[in-house]
């Protein structure tokens, strides 16, 4: 049985282990429980506090002990909407009270504005967020400035990402440096000559960011993000320059 989509409704092992316990026993003492499901009587006890809480298990008396029993199993569905309202209500909260209000509080630049990754995850963390990022204003998009050397190693841990990127209809402007380079939709591309030996190089510019991808030995990407408004301006306005040139 597949038991992911009950972790994400936010219950962990012990509580799937003891609902499922319940379920096989109908209504149970705290004992008999305990017994079926192999977990100590206070865990347990603990255990179907938290589950009655959660509207998946109710209890009644039965002489001076109280018994057990588990909800049919389409109570889920409405554990499972309930914490979908509540995380909607969340990320509404996030985007219109608290991140707005944390900004207020930031640093406008500080050490932590400056990050760096390692390898294949590192590359791909920063086309998700290039992603992540550019979707809020897709015909806005981004720019990247990126050479030949390095252009066979990007999509390695990404394969699909101008798929996607076509898909949420992000546009990107890219020079070039050196031959090549696919046509894709929502891209325009422009080209520096450069030698096939040209150092690997990725600059990405997504305000208020800037990406940057090199590769150390045996091809072993290393990134740096620059989250910095006045950063990201200054290397807009250089590319912007350059390609109105080209």
């Amino acid at each position: 049985m597949k038991l992911d989509s009950l972790r994400q409704l936010g219950l962990n092992d012990r509580e799937i282990n003891i609902y499922r316990a319940l379920l096989r026993l109908g209504p149970a003492s705290i004992r008999d429980v305990a017994a079926e499901s192999g977990v100590n009587r206070g865990s347990t006890y603990e255990t179907l506090k938290k589950l009655a809480g959660k509207g998946v298990v109710n209890y009644f008396p039965r002489g001076k002990r109280r018994v057990f029993q588990a909800e049919d199993p389409e109570q889920l569905l409405q554990l499972g909407e309930r914490r979908q309202q509540a995380l909607s209500l969340a990320m509404e909260q996030l985007r219109s009270e608290v991140i707005p209000e944390l900004k207020q509080t930031q640093a406008e630049f500080s050490p932590g504005n400056v990050r760096f990754y390692e390898g294949d995850d590192g590359v791909e963390f920063v086309l998700r967020d290039i992603l992540n990022s550019t979707a809020r204003d897709p015909q806005r998009g981004y720019a990247v400035i990126s050479t030949k050397t390095l252009r066979e190693h990007l999509y390695r841990p990404f394969p699909n990402f101008t798929r996607q990127r076509e898909n949420r209809g992000i546009q990107v402007r890219v020079i070039a440096v050196g031959e090549g380079g696919d046509e894709a939709e929502y891209a325009e591309r422009k080209w520096l000559p450069a030698s096939d030996t040209a150092d690997a190089s990725y600059i990405a510019i997504y305000p208020p960011k800037v990406a940057m991808i090199t590769l150390a030995d045996n091809d072993y990407p290393v990134v740096v993000i620059i989250d910095s408004a006045a950063i990201a301006s200054t290397q807009q306005i250089l590319f912007d320059t350059l390609w109105q040139l080209l």
